[in-house]
């Protein structure tokens, strides 16, 4: 199964950046985010196209 979404700690580490600015991007719109119940999850396709872009 592969994995479509990663929580904000997990983008952080996958990124190497901090939390901060893991919701800097989000705020920006350079990431989509999905909400379960109380959790943000990082669509990893916008993970791939941020890091595809740069």
């Amino acid at each position: 199964m592969e994995i479509i979404a990663a929580s904000i700690n997990d983008t952080a580490k996958a990124l190497s950046l901090g939390r901060t600015s893991v919701y800097a991007l989000i705020r920006d719109g350079r990431l989509e985010t999905v909400k379960m119940g109380r959790r943000t999850l990082i669509k990893v396709d916008s993970i791939r196209r941020l890091l595809g872009s740069q």
